[in-house]
């Protein structure tokens, strides 16, 4: 299953749309592969999480995989340090958010100030500069682009999720979900090592999937690299 925003309450039709939408991605300059459409490209967003990311961080470094974290700001500012372990670990990040919220919500000077605020945390806490950036929900709006254009960052989507944030998900849903169809060279993968903004302790969830997604992965011959 293909995809690249996720549903919001009110945006009932939105899924129906992606497949639609897809092609037009690139007109925007928005990405949904690897940088050099190779491999795959293991993404977590929302975090980093006091268990959820130390416990995803453990199970990648068992398996030799790295993975790119789309950090939130005040996440980080939680949590600075191990915003820094992620990036210790070999791992990419890139800037989700500050706030959580959907961008079509806000107005040119509120994802301006947003932006800045994660990418200063970010930075600060990783010693690394934003090149990757996906906004909260997939949903990217015409101030997010032009700001990721002025600093040269790379917009990313995705082109297949587990759908791990739902109250109702369960580790085969997810891992059937994200690799149960076609995964292809090239494919970015979406996940969270965190549950701040979806149903409580969903990271355990994810976490109990990750093992079979790996190996399905395995079994294909793609091997994972970092989405920057």
């Amino acid at each position: 299953m293909a995809s690249g925003a996720y549903l919001l309450p009110g945006l009932a039709s939105l899924p129906s749309l992606v497949p639609a939408l897809r092609p037009l991605r690139p007109l925007f300059g928005i990405s949904d592969e690897t940088l050099d459409g190779h491999g795959y490209a293991l993404t977590f967003d929302d975090g980093p999480h006091p268990e959820g990311t130390p416990a995803v961080l453990e199970l990648l470094a068992a398996r030799g995989v790295k993975a790119t974290f789309f950090l939130v700001g005040e996440q980080v500012a939680r949590s600075p340090a191990l915003a820094a372990e992620i990036v210790a670990a070999g791992h990419g990040v890139g800037l989700h958010c500050d706030r959580h919220r959907n961008l079509m919500r806000l107005g040119p000077r509120a994802v301006g100030d947003d932006i800045a605020r994660a990418r200063e945390r970010i930075e600060d806490a990783t010693g690394r500069q934003v090149e990757v950036y996906r906004p909260p929900y997939g949903i990217f709006n015409a101030a997010a682009l032009r700001i990721a254009k002025h600093n040269g960052w790379r917009p990313l989507l995705w082109t297949h999720w587990g759908r791990d944030w739902e109250a109702d998900a369960t580790a085969e849903s997810i891992a059937q979900r994200l690799v149960g169809g076609e995964v292809a060279e090239g494919s970015v993968l979406l996940l969270h090592d965190a549950d701040y903004y979806s149903a409580s302790g969903s990271w355990r969830r994810t976490l109990a999937a990750l093992p079979r997604v790996l190996d399905e992965l395995d079994v294909r011959g793609l091997e994972a690299t970092l989405a920057i």
